[in-house]
């Protein structure tokens, strides 16, 4: 356990919401004598990453209470699937298909991929493998399922006593037209199947039904198990008040909707949540991440490319500032995540509290020493032509005999990922530099400074060497240029590794031949 007086100072965002919870839920924490959390999910369309960056948050908001209270601790994955499918999503097959099931609730549109029984439950289960992967503890709940199991209805009960308090809370939020159409009940057409928003007539209480206008004819629904669905404010304030919610994270887009939420369910008579808005996720060029579009990096894309726990780290990271997610940011994470496990070796416990890896490990930092960044790694499967694991690892030991695979699985898993990020990502955008007349002679003189190196030399030797070289060949005033040259001719990029300690590797005849090669 972290020490006391560390848990006070500390201003790792985890500490500071978990701390905040405790306060603003006190009572009602107590007398439940249980934490309850909750990441909301919409399977209208694949899960993507964004989803797991709330489950991963929350997890880690769940790891720092593990530090502050004995009190048991719950995650909630809740699932809006009885919510009804209001466009097709773009990147799933059997288009038609979806396009006739309209305005359907999510379990009710057959499954386009002809796995599961309706499209919702495709979309969960995809969920709850891929949290099951990264061994998440939470609880899932599906929407349907509590609506139909009549688990709602005691609240929804109170909703309709409440009926005319909610109409006040959201009808000044709406246009004019709307509000003429506006119900906090939507009723599940008994013909068509479809989620229908259509006004109220008449309401009976007593009975629990309400009169809806459905195009000129009478419809008499009752509000219970699973008859009508509530609109989303009103349904996400029902979750909170008959789930008893402590906590829940959500993006910046639904602030405005958290703050209606929180009116309803005071009206209701419960506290809301304490909450936490994170910025959103943006693709390249800046727009939002969508379900429906498929836009921005993959879940699976990443762990193609990369490890989970630097996903885990990325998602840690500054959770009030947009955060852009594509192929392209992927190296610059993993050594981020490598570099922070190099610092923790050396930190304070204050220092690590602060640190992304003790939230990303749940303080359980791996001791590995870090053999070369993945930036660097990603040069190496470049220049040493290596398409398979063994091949790349025969070549790291070429030059560090020493090294073991079982020692090292953190670079075990890199030199794997390094092989395909290389292949499918940056092997066609590589744009080589043709040298100038002037800068092939600083190059030449570059190789016949390597000519006087040997393999013996220690990194810092042959780093200076290279300095001295570029300093006599016209870069004195910008080393920056000199670097920014060799990795233009030789990497395909302006920016590369530490040119001494990558030659310890690759080799001082190899690395000599390699940029003749590039002159050619």
């Amino acid at each position: 356990m972290i020490k006391k007086d560390v848990l006070e100072k500390t201003s790792a965002w985890p500490f500071v919401e978990a701390k905040k919870m405790l306060r603003e839920r006190k009572a009602f924490i107590e007398k439940k004598g249980k934490i309850t959390l909750q990441t909301g999910y919409g399977p209208s369309g694949l899960p993507h990453i964004g989803t797991f960056g709330e489950v991963a948050r929350t997890s880690m908001m769940v790891n720092a209470l593990n530090q502050l209270t004995d009190l048991p601790t719950e995650i909630i994955t809740f699932s809006d699937d009885m919510d009804g499918l209001r466009k097709v999503p773009d990147n799933v097959p059997n288009q038609e298909l979806l396009q006739q099931n309209l305005h359907k609730p999510l379990t009710q549109v057959p499954d386009p991929f002809q796995k599961f029984n309706s499209f919702g439950e495709h979309n969960n289960e995809m969920l709850k493998d891929f949290l099951n992967s990264f061994n998440f503890k939470y609880n899932f709940k599906s929407s349907t399922s509590l609506y139909k199991a009549g688990f709602f209805n005691p609240t929804l009960k109170i909703i309709l006593e409440n009926y005319e308090g909610i109409m006040n809370i959201i009808l000044p939020t709406l246009g004019k037209e709307r509000q003429k159409t506006y119900s906090p009940f939507l009723p599940v057409c008994p013909d068509t199947g479809h989620v229908l928003e259509i006004p109220v007539i008449e309401i009976d209480q007593s009975n629990s039904k309400i009169i809806f206008d459905n195009k000129g004819k009478k419809l008499e629904s009752s509000i219970l198990d699973g008859n009508c669905k509530l609109q989303w404010k009103v349904d996400w304030a029902m979750r909170w008040f008959a789930l008893d919610v402590d906590f829940e994270m959500y993006g910046k887009d639904l602030i405005e909707s958290a703050i209606l939420s929180t009116k309803i369910i005071n009206l209701l008579g419960k506290k809301n949540p304490s909450g936490f808005a994170y910025e959103l996720f943006l693709d390249e060029k800046g727009e939002k991440i969508s379900k429906s579009k498929g836009n921005g990096i993959t879940i699976d894309q990443w762990l193609k490319y990369a490890s989970p726990e630097s996903l885990s780290l990325y998602m840690y990271q500054n959770p009030k500032r947009a955060k852009k997610l594509y192929k392209e940011i992927v190296p610059k994470a993993v050594d981020e995540y490598l570099d922070n496990i190099e610092k923790s070796k050396k930190q304070t416990e204050q220092q690590l509290v602060m640190n992304p890896v003790w939230h990303v490990h749940n303080g359980s930092i791996p001791k590995e020493d870090m053999i070369m960044s993945f930036s660097m790694l990603l040069n190496l499967v470049e220049t040493s032509y290596a398409d398979s694991k063994d091949l790349l690892w025969k070549f790291v030991k070429k030059y560090k005999p020493n090294i073991q695979e079982t020692n090292f699985p953190i670079f075990d898993g890199l030199v794997g990922y390094a092989i395909k990020y290389f292949n499918d990502v940056i092997k066609s955008q590589k744009k080589y530099k043709t040298p100038s007349e002037d800068e092939k002679k600083a190059l030449e003189a570059l190789i016949s400074t390597l000519a006087k190196c040997n393999d013996q030399m220690s990194p810092e030797e042959i780093q200076t060497l290279i300095y001295s070289t570029g300093k006599e060949n016209g870069y004195a005033e910008n080393l920056r240029d000199w670097f920014k040259l060799i990795y233009e001719v030789v990497f395909g990029d302006e920016n590369g590794p530490r040119m001494g300690f990558f030659i310890s590797f690759f080799g001082v005849n190899e690395t000599k031949d390699l940029i003749m090669s590039k002159l050619k």
